[in-house]
């Protein structure tokens, strides 16, 4: 268990690191003017979401697999860990919304400012702090 538990971690990070990444370069596309720029940028946020959702489809099995241990007992007496899977609903929902971004950039649709997405990009900070405490700490 405890393997799978390093592997869950090990995939989170991945998935994470795209999760504050990804964001930032919607930034720096939505400020870039010219052509060059504006195609480095598909690229990178392209092969960027392929890794991250290796990442987070990683973390999903495998968090899925330490859950089903234990899923009967613990879901019922375990506040924090409903808190928990709130967020990584939230996360899913802001990864699939990344997922559509990408999209919108590769059909140079893209409406929003770069502040738009600097604020944006404080959203899985704020979750992954709620994720961490709910599952180290077990508030409830």
């Amino acid at each position: 268990m405890l393997w799978l538990k390093a592997f869950h971690v090990i995939l989170m990070v991945t998935w994470f690191a795209g999760l504050f990444y990804l964001p930032r370069l919607f930034v720096y596309h939505a400020q870039a003017v010219d052509r060059i720029g504006q195609d480095r940028f598909k690229i990178m946020e392209r092969k960027l979401l392929i890794i991250m959702t290796i990442g987070a489809v990683g973390t999903a099995i495998t968090g899925l697999w330490l859950l089903v241990g234990w899923w009967a007992a613990a879901l019922a007496t375990s506040g924090w860990l409903h808190v928990k899977l709130t967020c990584i609903v939230a996360l899913i929902a802001y990864h699939l919304w990344m997922w559509k971004t990408v999209r919108v950039f590769a059909a140079d649709e893209n409406r929003r400012s770069d502040r738009f997405y600097r604020i944006v990009n404080e959203i899985p900070a704020l979750l992954l702090v709620a994720i961490v405490i709910m599952a180290m700490v077990k508030p409830f």
